[in-house]
């Protein structure tokens, strides 16, 4: 059974409206010298799929490689990207963060997730695993429809996974979530 019109409708404003009150709450808790969230969407993509090249990067990310690249330079000059020489093709490089790049990324992470979790502080554990689970599972079926050179999904997080250095959950190759999934 499909999805009607109008509950598509809904939850098309429903993501915009996210993502607008998830902009202003992370800017409101940004530091002044903090990368903005283009940047920090940037090293998010390149942690989660490194190495790799510019062009999968930018259709991951939706942007132009003109966009991109005024974006690499930036993470570059500060240090938390590396550029290296793609060893199937000498003329592409392969994208990675650098140390700092992945102490920046971990540092943005758990202050955002405090910040979130000030602002469910009226959640009960059970509410905010089951938001989650939901917007992961919506994030799996956009990027399933995406463009075919993007990397293929991940499976959903659960409570279930591990939390890396990095501090985001990363996946436990025995959830029984993970089996459902693939």
């Amino acid at each position: 059974m499909s999805v009607g019109q109008s509950t598509a409708g809904e939850l098309v404003h429903n993501i915009f409206d996210l993502q607008r009150a998830l902009r202003a709450v992370t800017a409101a808790g940004m530091k002044y010298s903090e990368l903005g969230p283009a940047h920090t969407g940037v090293l998010f993509f390149i942690d989660e799929g490194e190495p790799l090249r510019a062009s999968a990067l930018a259709a991951r990310l939706g942007i132009g490689p003109s966009a991109l690249s005024r974006q690499l330079a930036d993470l570059e000059q500060y240090g938390f990207v590396v550029r290296t020489p793609d060893p199937l093709d000498g003329r592409a490089c392969l994208l990675s963060l650098s140390s700092q790049g992945r102490a920046c990324l971990a540092e943005t992470y758990e202050r955002r997730a405090g910040t979130l979790r000030e602002v469910l502080s009226g959640w009960t554990e059970s509410e905010a695993e089951a938001a989650s689970l939901s917007v992961r599972h919506l994030t799996l079926a956009l990027r399933a429809a995406g463009p075919p050179d993007v990397p293929p999904p991940e499976a959903p997080r659960t409570a279930l996974d591990s939390t890396g250095n990095d501090g985001r959950s990363h996946l436990d190759p025995a959830s029984e979530i993970m089996k459902e999934e693939r």
